[in-house]
């Protein structure tokens, strides 16, 4: 039997939410049909194939759930999805919330022992994973994987218990040779469609579990409800359309698989209408090629995914080609997963023409985010600092908005997504106006529980339901929330607390700085020095690469203390990135060290 999936909030609240309509109270594969009848041949995704109407896509997820349901995958099953950016990845999450199974999908670059782990760890049953993707072979090598431990999957779990049932099915999707052992992906495609019956599980019930890349030493898995997924989530999203009526044409840098990207098939298509525009992999060159020619009205990445954008139009306008530079003006560039400093967020609003949204959020349960039209937020000069202009602003309110004193500003919680509170990390009481604390957050997008690991719900989540974020913050007068740091993201130099972000911050601001991360680096006599890993300024005669005299020059201009100046540097010509489309502070550390 697979882990027990039990709502850690009272039933009462998620009821209320269904009964207002705060959450629309129906599972992902019947909101996706409603959509689909209303609109038979609307565009649904484009990806590298082309583009694929809803009626057909419907078609194909019809096919991929009977198919599924003749393997023997049953309502509350686990199956991992390890698929790119492509129409098979939201065939997969349509076809198992159509038969009431839990998707776990994970990026096409986590390795074969990480992904074994999660399978092992959510007691999943089967596993849809690409044939080949940029030289790997994910479904050949999670077989080999299971191969090695005679059929099954490793012999405990996480708690030294015994195991669970084993992995019985890979399903490998081309293109690429399907490996021996493996079911094919297409010929699940060939299945009776007729067959099809919709399993209608509670919108109350598992859909979807997310893989958060928070600092466990595991990632934690944390299970959503279909009402979580579209409502809470889709509540966000609503706030980001200015006409409700027009469905949203989004495209996703972030791949589907990471916790970002659970804004797509859940939010944006079955929620919204809507169409996804999918890169099987994110460069700039794939992305601005993609703005141009599709115009999404929404674009969204990670901030290094905005830089790199940032850097590819301007390498256009040096090399005087046509057009250069200039894209057609999406309703919002929405960027998450990492801080965004404030000037990345004026120079993309330039670029872009439109409203760049700060997203605050995590797998494990918060979402906060500037707004399009919110005026506090609002610049008063530069490209879209008209009406509706405001979320990516620097010449605005609040020391110059989203990077200031206070840290960054997320905007204003919106309690139809997660209501918001600035505790005490000790008694979880809430704190006065101003004071930093711990964030936590409850509201409509809260997950479950955590997949197979009460521990961590005991240690993140309150006795009423409360998620603990980790993150340290304020909530302003005005109701605007601050992310200052994290409780537990210090690097720790001969006894003295040093906060990465509150460096990163300071040193994003030095007009040398396209990029950066701070990471601490062990020494054997102060214990961790800081270590600043900086991406140069392109120009036309190549990067002007600050020195780290310039630097510790500039953070005592900021007013910084000495004892938080970094000790290294660290030039590179972009960040490593997570298969989360994060930077990878791993792999920095790891050649920051070496440096």
């Amino acid at each position: 039997m697979p882990h027990p999936l039990n709502d850690l909030l009272p039933a009462s609240l998620r009821r209320a939410w269904a009964v207002d309509g705060t959450c629309p109270d129906l599972d992902l594969y019947s909101l996706f049909r409603a959509r689909q009848i209303s609109d038979l041949h609307r565009t649904a995704v484009i990806d590298a194939k082309g583009k694929l109407c809803y009626t057909a896509l419907d078609r194909k997820v019809r096919c991929l759930a009977v198919g599924l349901r003749e393997l023997g995958v049953t309502p509350g099953d686990v199956v991992g999805v390890q698929l790119p950016n492509a129409r098979a990845a939201v065939i997969a999450d349509l076809a198992l919330a159509a038969i009431g199974a839990v998707a776990l999908p994970f990026p096409v670059g986590r390795g074969a022992a990480e992904a074994m782990s999660l399978l092992r760890r959510a007691e999943a049953v089967a596993v849809i994973a690409a044939a080949e993707h940029r030289g790997a072979h994910p479904a050949a090598a999670l077989l080999a994987s299971t191969a090695e431990t005679h059929g099954g999957l490793p012999a405990s779990d996480r708690s030294g218990t015994a195991a669970p049932a084993p992995l019985r099915h890979v399903i490998a999707v081309g293109p690429g040779a399907v490996p021996e052992g493996a079911v094919p992906f297409a010929q699940l495609l060939r299945s009776d469609p007729a067959a099809f019956v919709a399993a209608r599980p509670d919108p109350d019930g598992p859909a979807r579990i997310l893989v958060s890349s928070g600092s466990e030493a595991e990632p934690k898995m944390v299970a959503y409800s279909h009402n979580a997924l579209a409502g809470g989530r889709g509540n966000f999203f609503a706030s980001l359309m200015p006409d409700p009526a027009q469905p949203p044409r989004c495209l996703f840098l972030v791949p589907l698989a990471s916790a970002f990207g659970s804004n797509g098939t859940a939010v944006a298509l079955a929620r919204h209408g809507g169409t996804l525009v999918l890169l099987d992999h994110f460069t700039p060159e794939a992305a601005v090629a993609a703005v141009r020619e599709h115009e999404p009205t929404h674009v969204l990445g990670v901030p290094t995914m905005a830089r790199m954008i940032l850097d590819r139009l301007e390498q256009e306008r040096e090399q005087d080609q046509e057009g250069a530079g200039k894209l057609p003006a999406p309703t919002a560039l929405v960027l998450g997963g990492s801080p965004l400093d404030a000037t990345t967020a004026a120079e993309a609003r330039h670029a872009f023409g439109c409203p760049v949204v700060n997203l605050y959020g995590s797998a494990d349960g918060v979402n906060c985010h500037t707004g399009l039209g919110d005026p506090e937020e609002q610049g008063s000069t530069g490209a879209g600092a008209g009406a509706g202009a405001g979320s990516g602003s620097v010449d605005g309110q609040r020391d110059g908005g989203l990077g200031n004193r206070h840290g960054i500003v997320a905007g204003r919680p919106d309690p139809r997504v997660a209501d918001i509170r600035v505790a005490d990390p000790a008694t979880h009481e809430p704190l006065p106006e101003g004071a930093v604390g711990e964030i936590v957050a409850r509201g409509p997008m809260t997950p479950l529980c955590y997949v197979g690991a009460p521990e961590l719900d005991a240690r993140y989540r309150t006795p009423d339901g409360w998620v603990r974020t980790g993150d340290l913050g304020l909530l302003d007068a005005d109701g605007v929330l601050h992310v200052v740091g994290r409780l537990k993201d210090v690097v720790i130099r001969g006894g003295a607390n040093i906060s990465p972000a509150e460096v990163e911050r300071e040193l994003s601001a030095h007009p040398l700085v396209r990029d950066v991360v701070c990471v601490g680096v062990p020494d054997p006599v102060m214990g961790e020095r800081l270590a600043a890993c900086v991406v140069p300024v392109s120009r036309a005669s190549g990067p002007a690469a600050p020195t780290l005299d310039d630097l510790v020059l500039h953070l005592t201009g900021c007013g910084l203390d000495r004892a938080k100046h970094p000790e290294r540097l660290l030039l590179v010509e972009e960040l490593p990135l997570t298969p989360a489309g994060k930077p990878d502070r791993a792999a920095l550390r790891e050649r920051a060290a070496r440096a």
